[in-house]
Parts: C-alpha cells; structure tokens; sequence
C-alpha cells in the first residue's frame, strides 16, 4: 500500500473558535466560518484529515472525556456532511500542571501513531496549528507547518499549502 498526504489540524483556534481558554462543551463548539471549504480543498487535492489535539483541561478536570466525545461526534458528523470525513481524531487528555506526557504536543507521539497507523506519508503532509507546539509535534516526523493566527481562516492556510505543493511537484 502506498503512503498517502495528510493534512493534520490543531482544533481549538484552526477548526473551531477559540474564545482564549477552553472549549468545554458542544455549546461552546463553533466552527469557524472557511474550515468547511478549507477541507473541501484539501480532500479535493488528496489529502487525508486528521485532528491532533491537546485537551489539558481533562486533567485540570473542567470538562470529561464524554464532553471531548461529544464534541468530536459532533466534528465527525458535520465533516461526513461535507464530503471531508476526518480520518482519526487524535488527543492528549494531559497537562504539564498534572505530569509530563510524550502524547501532548509539542511531543511528536499523536503524529507518529497516525502516520503509522493509517500509512500516512509525513514527507507529504501537513500540519496547521495557531501555535508553534503544533508545528513541533510534527517537524520531527518529517511534516512541515502552517502557523496560523488562531480564529484566523483555515482556507487561506490550505490554498497556501496546495500551491506549496503544486510548486514541488513540477
């Protein structure tokens, strides 16, 4: 089976608003306004798509995992709607308050489970983050980033990528 691109997402502040500390619940879940197009783009042009998320607040204990789930159902479904199915879901339930684990980015683990995982190629992928932490977790397995400013739109971050990609493929 040959190795396919990815485009890995941050969520909070890439895929849904980030109102600055976290997203709790499905009522405080908005997507933002191009993330829809944006993966229409990226799924038109190949690509995969996949979450990679750091949920610190599940350790600080200010929402659970059946919140995170619910959220994340939520994603799925509306992704199916659109025609850009979300390959996985990755996250780290962990916060450097509660213990250090090599699951939260900037740790590379989310990624490298997905790429092994699902054969992902990382020298064809991508990653799109508000902070640079996103973009760690994915240079060391070889996937270059896209930092964006967060609620920034995700479209103009994927036309970039594609015509990134359009230039090494001549």
């Amino acid at each position: 089976m040959s190795l396919r691109p990815c485009l890995f997402l941050d969520r909070d502040g890439v895929v849904n608003h980030d109102p600055g500390d976290y997203t709790k619940n499905l009522s405080e879940f908005t997507i933002l306004p191009t993330v829809m197009e944006a993966l229409l783009a990226a799924h038109d042009a190949g690509f995969e798509i996949v979450l990679i998320t750091n949920q610190g607040g599940l350790a600080k204990g200010l929402y659970t995992h059946e919140d995170v789930s619910e959220i994340h159902a939520f994603l799925g479904a509306e992704c199916e709607k659109n025609g850009t199915p979300l390959l996985d879901i990755y996250y780290s339930p962990h916060h450097p308050s509660t213990g250090k684990s090599l699951s939260r980015k900037p740790g590379s683990l989310m990624v490298e489970r997905a790429c092994a995982k699902h054969q992902l190629d990382p020298l064809q992928s991508w990653m799109v983050g508000d902070k640079q932490r996103d973009l760690d977790a994915a240079s060391p397995v070889g996937v270059r980033g896209v930092l964006i400013e967060p609620n920034a739109p995700l479209l103009d971050a994927v036309q970039h990528i594609l015509k990134e990609r359009g230039h090494n493929q001549q």
